[in-house]
């Protein structure tokens, strides 16, 4: 019976481990594929002979290409470290006194973020256009985006750090626009601007848009060092 028991477990432990290295790889080539040929041009089963799994895999774990999309972009949050970007923002966000500071880092947050996650939000954009469940994937990762630009803004007006003029949802809808992935389109793929000074402009112009004047003063000094566009 014991040896029966430890087969088992280890058979347990081997599917869960097969599991695990399929997902990933289901998602390497999800991402390869979509970025590469687009959201309609891709097929589930080309992600699964990528992936070297069967169809099946694919719809059983992820439910068709609108799940993939979704897994993507939380993946592409979650980043690559042993602490994710949100949870490194609300410690900074809890323990940091200097509102600049915060919001510095922010900017900062943002050349590691929007790297990972707006090729796939880009994607999603475009597949909306013609896809319906791609349409509501889409609005529904705008609604958690301003949801979470909009908890960022509570925390800042929380400590005093708002303008007196800005309300919360304001605050919450400046910083939902300046984190969005169109955005970093314009400045980082099409200008070409370095993540440096992508970040650095972030910064400042949420420093300049939501703190009271006495705040705005002392520029990052990567914004002010790039020549202007």
């Amino acid at each position: 019976m014991a040896d029966v028991k430890a087969t088992r477990r280890y058979d347990s432990s081997r599917r869960a481990v097969q599991a695990r290295e399929n997902r990933a790889a289901v998602l390497v080539a999800a991402r390869e594929l979509f970025l590469s040929g687009g959201f309609a041009a891709t097929t589930v089963a080309a992600i699964a002979t990528r992936a070297g799994v069967s169809v099946e895999t694919v719809y059983k774990g992820f439910g068709g290409k609108p799940g993939l999309v979704r897994a993507l972009c939380e993946e592409a949050f979650a980043g690559d470290g042993p602490v994710p970007p949100q949870v490194r923002s609300d410690l900074l966000q809890a323990t940091e006194v200097d509102a600049r500071t915060i919001i510095r880092g922010f900017g900062t947050l943002s050349t590691e973020v929007a790297p990972r996650v707006a090729p796939i939000q880009l994607l999603a954009r475009d597949a909306a256009a013609t896809d319906p469940e791609m349409a509501a994937l889409y609005t529904e990762m705008q609604d958690q985006r301003l949801e979470r630009m909009t908890q960022n803004a509570q925390n800042l007006a929380a400590a005093g750090h708002l303008r007196d003029d800005i309300t919360v949802e304001h605050a919450g809808q400046v910083m939902w626009t300046y984190s969005s992935s169109e955005v970093y389109e314009l400045l980082v793929r099409r200008r070409g601007w370095p993540l440096e000074r992508f970040g650095a402009f972030i910064a400042d112009a949420l420093i300049a848009a939501l703190l009271p004047p006495e705040l705005t003063t002392g520029r990052s000094t990567a914004s002010s060092s790039c020549p202007s566009a």
